[in-house]
């Protein structure tokens, strides 16, 4: 399964104000968009994000999405909406997804449960709509006053991702090009696909006004929730030409000694996320006594941890990762190191932190008997 997410930024956002496009505004520091694009790309359960973007705003979206990972070329829109996502989809069928979330590039506060449960939604549905139910009464204005009551019950706020199997709501995206339909749920409907409503989260608001931006701000100053786990790992030197650590094989005297590849640096990170989380530790999740993972590469597991993490409502933030050894020298290969450690978390590589000390000739690793690593994860909780 291919699961991509269609990011939606062509719009102008004139009701945000003067400053230009909303999705471009910094919101905590950062633009809007860079917010919903790390999002997903943050997620494991996300392949690839294209975003949609303006002609006009090629320049402000590089500079947005720059170092994030999983980003695909963006794609330019239309004069719709419903055409911007119609070439959108054209662009990712490239790639062959099997499912897709289409999002709003001005709702950067898009939690990992929620990417999480509009995936999974799709296990039983055609599609999935996340929404809120109405809670306040609804009363239809007529000449400035109030008028009618509309019962509430069963009227929902439409929220973003939709989620779709891609190969049909592409189809019916094709079907419905010169109708004029108010979202990617219409569209579906029109062509006969049943959409599931799963339950939303106020705050994933969309940024549509200044005051909606300084309401986002404190969101974020105040708002969720940040944990640190810590991890260590030790094996020991024996036969072989090379070590694999953060997942990089590095050429040396000897391998080290572990029933999966023994990979001290993606072990003890993945110790570390699973302790913010407090789900145990590896050795629980894969256990050695197991033949199955025998050999088993480590990405594996650290990729196991992430997505324990997302299902958590957690995304990781930043890692760092210190090697206690004598030798293999890290320095010469902790560029890749830490390109692949962004890599399997879906993190910009600057969030990533590897480093390297001895024991001055004192203890195992001085001895060359082996070596250790530890690790620190910061995870956000929303």
């Amino acid at each position: 399964m291919t699961v991509a997410a269609l990011i939606m930024a062509a719009g102008r956002g004139t009701r945000a104000g003067p400053g230009g496009p909303k999705q471009y505004r910094l919101l905590a520091g950062e633009p809007v968009l860079r917010r919903t694009l790390a999002a997903f790309a943050a997620h494991p359960g996300i392949d690839r994000v294209i975003a949609v973007i303006h002609p006009d705003d090629r320049d402000a979206y590089e500079a947005a999405a720059a170092g994030l990972p999983k980003l695909g070329n963006p794609c330019l829109g239309g004069e719709t909406r419903q055409a911007s996502v119609r070439l959108g989809l054209e662009a990712l069928s490239a790639l062959s997804p099997t499912r897709v979330l289409i999002h709003d590039g001005a709702r950067p506060l898009v939690s990992p449960a929620i990417i999480s449960r509009s995936i999974e939604a799709l296990d039983a549905h055609q599609g999935a709509l996340v929404a809120l139910p109405v809670t306040d009464t609804v009363r239809r204005a007529a000449n400035g006053l109030a008028g009618e009551t509309i019962p509430r019950e069963g009227l929902w706020r439409a929220q973003t991702p939709q989620a779709f199997h891609f190969a049909a709501i592409l189809d019916a995206h094709r079907k419905a090009r010169d109708a004029d339909l108010t979202d990617d749920v219409a569209v579906a409907a029109a062509a006969g696909m049943a959409v599931a409503m799963i339950e939303g989260d106020e705050v994933n608001m969309k940024i549509t006004s200044a005051d909606d931006l300084a309401r986002a701000e404190r969101l974020i100053a105040g708002g969720g929730e940040t944990r640190t786990g810590f991890g260590y790992d030790v094996h020991r030197f024996g036969p072989g030409d090379h070590v694999t650590l953060c997942g990089v094989r590095v050429a040396h005297t000897h391998g080290l000694v572990g029933h999966s590849d023994a990979d001290a640096g993606l072990h003890a990170l993945t110790d570390a996320i699973l302790g913010a989380i407090g789900q145990g530790d590896i050795g629980q999740h894969f256990p050695p006594s197991d033949p199955q993972w025998k050999g088993a590469s480590s990405d594996r597991f650290l990729a196991h941890a992430v997505k324990l993490a997302g299902a958590s409502g957690a995304r990781v933030v930043h890692v760092d990762v210190t090697f206690i050894c004598e030798r293999p020298k890290i320095g010469p290969v902790r560029d890749a190191m830490r390109a692949r450690v962004a890599e399997i978390l879906g993190l910009a590589v600057e969030r990533v932190s590897i480093k390297a000390t001895t024991t001055e000739g004192l203890g195992f690793t001085g001895r060359n008997e082996g070596l250790a690593a530890q690790a620190l994860a910061t995870l956000s909780f929303r």
